[in-house]
């Protein structure tokens, strides 16, 4: 943990001071108990595609335990629904579902393991319905952005339609038959206006995105993260992490900016030293300090967190205490 703050080894020291349970990777492997593997080869093939090592080891040590333990945590909300319906004498009404944020830096994983977990709590038959939203489509147009000189800090919380995110989540969380979130094109780099995916009462929603466990604040004074009933963070050496932000970029570079329709084609033609300058430019500029002031700071917040190596496998699991 040499690289990891001062503050985050006062967080995670394994003492009566710290509100986490420091869990190496093979003691969390051990949790899964006899729970089967629902995913196939093919599957964690699937996942690679985003550009991330993976294999069934992984999945299985790291995942496997962490979709078990989520589903005892949905059951036995649904069992506080129960028991508050009964008390209320409303028992026909309908449980919330259950809302998972996942958060983290950008490049370090979180669509990975936000695909993983909703693939894998969908194979539980108390959580048979399982949907996975990104906070990408609360941020503002890019027409917005640049009309509030804001267009470089995208990504910042400042970027983002927080209030449009927050009546999202309140009306999954409070039954609606349907929730609309807005969609956001990769490719052109922008919303697109009139398109949405629908979100119909699922039993679990997970919710990934940079500042999803932002706090409240006097401008904000409920926040997403307090409609969660779980949540995660996915960590990293910032070191790592831009080495992984590079190497995406450079893996764009070959495959998505080479669309004509993209945002980004002006950087298809770069030479590799030329994208590796400008990807650590980007990095340095826009996502190292929002990782800093924005995104590291909400850390303390999750229910847990997931420790990656150098090579991007969990090698600690941080679960706070009950």
């Amino acid at each position: 943990m040499t690289e990891y703050s001062t503050e985050t080894q006062a967080l995670v020291r394994p003492d009566l001071t710290s509100p986490f349970i420091e869990i190496a990777r093979d003691e969390w492997a051990r949790l899964a108990g006899e729970t089967p593997m629902p995913l196939k080869e093919a599957e964690i093939e699937a996942y690679r595609g985003l550009g991330e090592p993976l294999d069934l080891a992984e999945v299985g040590d790291v995942y496997r335990p962490l979709s078990r333990l989520i589903n005892q945590y949905a059951i036995a909300e649904r069992e506080v629904h129960r028991r508050t319906r009964s008390f209320l004498r409303r028992p026909n009404d309908r449980p919330s579902p259950f809302v998972i944020g996942i958060a983290g830096s950008v490049a370090v994983g979180k669509s990975t393991v936000a695909r993983i977990l909703r693939d894998m709590l969908a194979r539980w038959p108390e959580t048979p319905h399982v949907q996975l939203i990104t906070t990408d489509g609360f941020l503002y147009p890019n027409e917005v952005l640049n009309e509030r000189g804001i267009a470089h800090r995208k990504g910042f919380p400042e970027s983002y339609d927080r209030r449009a995110l927050l009546r999202f989540v309140t009306q999954v969380k409070s039954g609606a038959a349907e929730a609309n979130v807005p969609h956001y094109d990769h490719l052109i780099y922008d919303i697109v206006p009139g398109e949405f995916t629908k979100v119909k009462r699922p039993d679990i929603l997970i919710v990934e995105g940079l500042n999803v466990l932002q706090p409240a604040s006097m401008d904000h004074p409920l926040a997403v993260s307090d409609l969660f009933d779980f949540s995660i963070y996915v960590d990293a050496r910032t070191a790592d992490i831009e080495q992984w932000f590079i190497n995406r970029f450079l893996r764009l570079k070959d495959q998505a900016f080479s669309n004509p329709d993209s945002f980004f084609k002006r950087f298809a033609g770069l030479d590799e030293q030329a994208a590796r300058d400008l990807a650590h430019e980007f990095w340095a500029g826009i996502n190292e300090p929002n990782l800093i002031e924005n995104i590291r700071p909400t850390r303390a917040r999750a229910s847990l967190v997931l420790r990656k190596d150098a090579d991007h496998t969990v090698q600690k699991v941080l679960l706070r205490k009950i």
